[in-house]
């Protein structure tokens, strides 16, 4: 495609000269120029999809970086990327050095706030409007939301303190319908009201002009200020915004540029707390992502003319997981699954279907998710909530204190847990070992084969503790078990010797090459809690040397170095500090868990 006015826009600068009229064209051009690109790098592309002429119009009316634009979880932010200088760097999007796929401070000053998780920008929103009063600087803020993002109640926290403080500030809502998958829930039902609500605006206007301007509703507004809220309320339903101290404006088409422009030009001058509801289309533009917005919301790299990924798809961890507890949950009508917005991404689709009795997708409200979980399993159910390990993080505190202080008989499926590849920091799955090793009564499973997987959670079903099983994205080798999984016990694949290899998941395949080209012991770690002391007991009373070998923050490791001390222990594991994007492949070269970097750690163990 001929990207006439795009390749003029090497600025926002630039993109601020331009003719209004000419916006239109400029949005399908970098419609386009996304789809091309993202093609070739895999991406978020629907949700970029449906926010190109909200970012535009923000853009044109609100002066970044004096004014702080923060869009929730980001994946959204390629229009805004693309505006703000990075177009000739587009096409390294989420690769290795090149730029994020997320807002990144530290690569433009127009990202004011790194984002990845959702439902963070209005918080962060509102502390900027605060610093910027408080230091007397210019610029107002601005958070993009996506309707999903307000199931959570981080949203909904921030809401409820920024409608105090009247300060000029604004929501932009992008209503999709969507988060990942389709939206659920109460909140959701309010939006569509809104939207199918044809006299919502007339009345609006209507009631609360009369109100205002006749006698009765001035006397009623001085001195009966709550009989005026129950009129209003009586009148004008599905308010929950202006509840919370927000003016609303909207429902408006998210794809009509100019008219975003010149409802954002009002909105910027009303100086106080505003919701600007805008109605998109997740994938716009793209015909394929639009009939699939879902398939396309995160995406590897595809054939633009078919729509169709062009790597070979094999079957994953997530699908294996969701097909394993559909087959257990035909035996036991005790089994429900939950999750928080994804049950495609987390294999829970076929499930959701088979047995719609059993499912509950929660919103993106992971914390509800684990206490929910809790008092099903309270109330006699099976729970089984499946989640990527970078979102259970926000779950910890109910995993504490609702699941494992009541040791109470939740199972976890742990999925993405390990390195994750392109989409960085934010979501990479290293860190939870780290602290769930720390909760009492809490099992955590760690499979290196696909069989293992089911047998793993079968097993966790039968049990009566809480329990994590944590597996990584993609694939893990589809090969039969030699003895089956027996409760907090370890594998020996090759006998002990003075030097054992200790692996646990993904890593296991990759020790098995070199334990075998070096003649090393290696034993397999099924379980990161709890810990196979009777096996420890004998590697200790032989004195052996162990290198243990995981794919996450080092947390088996130290454990095993205090239990075994005076014993050598080291460790083969992910350093303490951001993991950038990549692929898995060069993240795991970065942090030496290759055969050569093992090889490195080994010749340093070998007696002098």
């Amino acid at each position: 495609m001929d990207y006439t006015l795009l390749n003029q826009i090497n600025s926002i600068e630039d993109f601020k000269r331009m003719d209004e009229r000419d916006l239109p064209n400029l949005c399908e051009e970098i419609r386009a120029f996304m789809v091309e690109n993202v093609a070739q790098t895999g991406g978020h592309l629907a949700s970029s999809l449906g926010a190109v002429e909200l970012i535009v119009a923000i853009h044109r009316v609100f002066d970044s970086p004096t004014d702080k634009i923060i869009f929730d979880v980001g994946h959204q932010s390629y229009a805004h990327k693309i505006l703000t200088g990075r177009r000739e760097s587009f096409h390294t999007l989420r690769t290795e050095g090149g730029i994020s796929g997320f807002p990144k401070r530290e690569e433009s000053a127009h990202d004011a706030f790194n984002t990845g998780h959702a439902s963070t920008a209005i918080s962060a929103a509102l502390g900027f409007a605060r610093a910027m009063r408080l230091q007397g600087k210019p610029g107002m803020a601005v958070a993009l939301v996506g309707d999903g993002a307000m199931t959570g109640g981080l949203s909904f926290e921030a809401m409820d303190d920024a409608g105090n403080d009247k300060l000029p500030f604004v929501i932009v809502l992008n209503d999709n319908e969507m988060s990942i998958s389709k939206n659920v829930g109460g909140l959701t039902q309010s939006f569509a009201s809104m939207r199918t609500g044809r006299l919502y605006n007339a009345i609006k206007r209507g009631t609360v002009h009369a109100l205002e301007m006749s006698r009765a509703g001035k006397w009623l507004g001085r001195h009966v200020e709550r009989t005026k809220n129950r009129i209003k309320h009586f009148l004008i339903p599905n308010l929950p915004f202006e509840d919370l101290g927000f003016t609303y404006i909207g429902p408006i088409d998210g794809h009509d540029v100019r008219k975003l422009i010149r409802y954002l030009k009002r909105v910027r001058e009303m100086n106080k707390p505003v919701i600007l509801h805008t109605i998109t289309t997740k994938g716009k533009g793209y015909s394929f992502a639009e009939e699939d917005p879902e398939r396309f919301h995160g995406i590897a790299p595809f054939s633009v003319d078919a729509g169709e990924v062009t790597a070979q798809k094999s079957v994953t961890c997530s699908e294996t997981f969701g097909n394993a507890l559909m087959e257990l949950a035909k035996k036991d009508s005790r089994i429900v699954a939950i999750t928080a917005a994804m049950p495609s991404g987390t294999g829970l689709s076929e499930f959701a279907k088979q047995f719609p009795d059993r499912f509950y997708d929660v919103g993106i409200a992971e914390e509800h998710a684990v206490t929910l979980s809790a008092a099903l399993a309270a109330g006699g159910m099976r729970p089984v909530f499946s989640v990527y390990s970078s979102f259970l993080q926000r779950g910890y505190d109910q995993l504490l204190h609702d699941v494992c202080l009541q040791n109470l008989p939740v199972v976890i499926g742990l999925d993405r847990a390990g390195l994750v590849g392109e989409d960085g920091e934010t979501h990479q799955g290293i860190y939870d070992p780290a602290y769930l090793m720390t909760i009492p009564n809490l099992a955590i499973y760690s499979p290196s084969s696909m069989q293992e997987l089911k047998e793993m959670l079968a097993l966790a079903l039968k049990r009566s503790e809480p329990a994590v099983i944590r597996y990584n994205r993609g694939t893990l080798p589809d090969v039969s078990s030699v003895n089956p999984i027996s409760f907090g016990k370890w594998e020996i694949i090759e006998p002990i010797q003075p030097i054992t290899l200790f692996a646990t998941g993904t890593m296991l395949s990759l020790a098995k090459k070199v334990a075998k080209e070096r003649g090393l012991g290696l034993v397999e770690m099924r379980f990161f809690r709890p810990l196979d002391y009777e096996l420890l007991d004998v590697c200790k009373k032989q004195g052996i040397r162990i290198l243990v070998i995981e794919e996450n923050i080092a947390a088996v490791a130290p454990e095993i170095a205090l239990y075994c001390s005076p014993c050598i222990v080291r460790s083969a594991a992910i350093p303490n500090h951001p993991v950038a994007q990549g692929t898995i492949v060069q993240q795991r070269e970065r942090f030496g868990l290759t055969e050569e970097g093992l090889q490195k750690l080994i010749r340093e163990m070998e007696p002098l």
